[in-house]
């Protein structure tokens, strides 16, 4: 009996289908929600732990993310810089309207998607043959878990997988293409739970 429901609870746990609750290619609407009846509570809180420790740079304000200033490049004598032949502006410059995930973040979540991906990227570089299980296992020895790890799929040589960094109401995920030194991550914004 015992032996029948570890294979029960395993067979869930770390599941790469998708479960047909979030949008194509997304998490599911619950991922991260509720807690997984197979994780334990020390990985939970050994999982907030590393949560906290990366994103600790974004609490301060000193690490807080930098953002456009209203200041004007100025020259060496603090007068206003221009490139030669160009024309002072004459009217105001309205920004256009922020788009992508960026815009659905706290800046809180902002700062702590960089420190996320400049740790996984450089960790996945060094991976040879980057297949589903070896970016799995290198993602655990991170701190991130089975539950929070989606979609591990073999893309050719390389292997497509996301993280669910939610927390605290956030929305921070990640998706990433492990491929050697081309391995590139990239913030996503997970759907509101």
């Amino acid at each position: 009996m015992t032996a029948a429901l570890g294979a029960l609870a395993l067979s869930g746990c770390g599941s790469d289908e998708p479960s047909g609750d979030g949008p194509q290619g997304g998490l599911p609407k619950n991922a991260g929600s509720k807690v997984n009846a197979t994780s334990s509570s020390a990985e939970q809180a050994a999982f907030a732990a590393m949560l906290d420790k990366v994103a600790q740079p974004c609490s301060s304000p000193d690490g807080a993310a930098s953002g456009p200033t209203d200041k004007k490049p100025t020259g060496p004598d603090g007068e206003q810089s221009l490139a030669p032949g160009e024309a002072p502006p004459t009217g105001s410059i309205e920004p256009g309207a922020p788009t992508g995930p960026e815009t659905e973040l706290s800046d809180r979540d902002r700062c702590a998607s960089v420190q996320h991906e400049q740790r996984i990227i450089q960790a996945l570089q060094a991976v040879s043959e980057p297949t589903p299980a070896k970016v799995r296992k290198t993602l655990n020895s991170l701190g991130y878990i089975d539950e929070r790890i989606h979609g591990l799929k073999q893309d050719g040589e390389a292997t497509r997988f996301r993280l669910d960094l939610r927390e605290s109401g956030g929305r921070l995920c990640e998706a990433g293409l492990a491929a050697g030194e081309e391995t590139d991550v990239t913030v996503c914004a997970a759907p509101a739970t």
